[in-house]
């Protein structure tokens, strides 16, 4: 475990070398808060009114919140790095370095997206704050409880993630699908909260990595509840061990496929 601390370290100190970089992903993030925070005004003629259960304060902090998890955590090294070491042969000097391959990529990973995640929740905090104020009904002492959720969400994010890129040893180009589910956790999982979809899409959303890694973060930053905080932390726990079984097969399986193939 050390030795992927050391990675993560070693990422993040070379991550602060590209802060600019990271400014200029504002743009788009912005962009997007800017018009659904327009969106939701019209919407709310009545400030205080409710649709779906959420107050207009609420309904804009849950936007601000999806859309922290969903660009704070973006990079390349998952769908990019992946696939690309996997076509062209170099995934097999990374499984013969002292280190799991897997374990490697995801502290990269994680690495990379540390500052940027907290740059964009600062400049999220603050807008939120600048344009509705402050969530009424939030409280610091589920600060600790939120974070895990958090950051749960964030790893089953990125194990999801190289399970598609994973799919290379098979295919010629994963970026396909990371393009589908790119667009499904952007339309279904960060603009909108699963209660807003009709009623015969949210058992199904439910079912989805969508619940976890975005929807129920996000809920339960503008409406902590133990109950909730519970009920999403075992399915975040259920996927993880999916997850972690299920990349242990698929990347056991194309090394294999290289070996037979002579890679």
């Amino acid at each position: 475990m050390r030795k992927y601390i050391h990675i993560y370290k070693a990422t993040l100190m070379e991550s602060l070398q590209y802060v600019m970089n990271i400014l200029l992903g504002f743009i788009s993030f912005f962009i997007i808060l800017f018009v659904f925070l327009n969106l939701w005004e019209y919407i709310y003629s009545d400030s205080s009114a409710f649709i779906e259960g959420y107050t207009m304060n609420q309904m804009v902090w849950y936007v601000i919140i999806t859309e922290i998890l969903w660009f704070g955590t973006r990079n390349r090294t998952l769908t990019d790095q992946i696939s690309n070491d996997i076509r062209s042969g170099s995934v097999a000097y990374g499984i013969n370095k002292p280190y799991n391959y897997m374990f490697y990529i995801t502290a990269r990973h994680l690495g990379e997206i540390t500052i940027q995640f907290f740059f964009f929740s600062g400049m999220g905090i603050l807008f939120g704050y600048i344009f509705v104020g402050m969530l009424p009904d939030f409280h610091a002492r589920c600060l600790p409880l939120l974070a895990a959720v958090i950051f749960l969400g964030i790893l089953i994010n990125s194990l999801i993630r190289i399970a598609i890129s994973i799919l290379s040893f098979w295919m010629e180009d994963s970026r396909p699908f990371h393009w589908i589910y790119d667009k499904l956790i952007l339309v279904i999982g960060t603009l909108f909260p699963v209660e807003v979809f009709p009623v015969w899409m949210q058992p199904a959303i439910k079912f989805t990595p969508i619940y976890v890694v975005t929807y129920g973060p996000a809920k339960l930053a503008i409406d902590f509840s133990m109950d909730m905080f519970i009920h999403v932390i075992i399915i975040q726990l259920i996927y993880l061990t999916v997850l972690v079984l299920l990349l242990a097969v698929l990347f056991g399986k194309g090394v294999k496929k290289l070996n037979v193939n002579g890679g």
